[in-house]
């Protein structure tokens, strides 16, 4: 009786197993396919970076659609002896909060998480930059981008020392499309 039990039971398990194998692997939900999650797309390229109204190139920027769509991820890398390093962001679209959030990092080991959302054609993410301002001088930094008519983005940010009750220009650029730029 026993082995007819046990014959039972593994007969079972193995066609259990099989018909396992046979059906379809379930679909991932494509939580990255939504329109918000297409946003931020026109950032995606390879660029130059002048600083707004120059035309000195002061960092190359690879920005790339990365993990099935699921995130932005910028590279960052400055020109000239006077810039140390370089750094870079992972954006991504968090549809629970419907907000988008970013997070910088940079060779001085600054970490900024900034989010914020897109309107109007300008995304803006605002977060807390440690130093910002100067040595112990955080600052609240908003950053925004627009696609501009000639297809360069404008990249601008503004700084507040007062809690976001009054703004002040940080810094303003204009990223220009390139087919490649030098090996670093």
């Amino acid at each position: 009786m026993r082995c007819l039990v046990m014959f039972t039971l593994a007969t079972c398990f193995l066609s259990s197993l099989s018909s396992a194998q046979t059906q379809p692997a379930p679909k991932i939900p494509g939580g990255c396919d939504s329109p918000e999650s297409h946003q931020f797309d026109f950032w995606v390229g390879k660029w130059e970076v002048h600083p707004n109204g120059a035309d000195k190139i002061i960092a190359h920027s690879l920005i790339e659609k990365r993990y099935t769509g699921c995130a932005i991820r910028e590279n960052w890398m400055p020109l000239g002896k006077e810039i140390d390093g370089g750094g870079g962001s992972l954006s991504l679209y968090d549809p629970h909060l419907k907000k988008w959030r970013q997070t910088w990092v940079d060779s001085s080991g600054t970490r900024v998480d900034l989010d914020g959302g897109f309107a109007h054609g300008v995304m803006s993410i605002t977060g807390l930059w440690a130093n910002f301002a100067g040595p112990g001088k955080d600052a609240l930094v908003r950053m925004n981008y627009r696609l501009q008519p000639d297809g360069q983005i404008r990249q601008w940010a503004e700084a507040s020392s007062d809690e976001g009750k009054t703004w002040r220009p940080a810094f303003d650029f204009l990223y220009r499309r390139v087919e490649q730029f030098p090996e670093f």
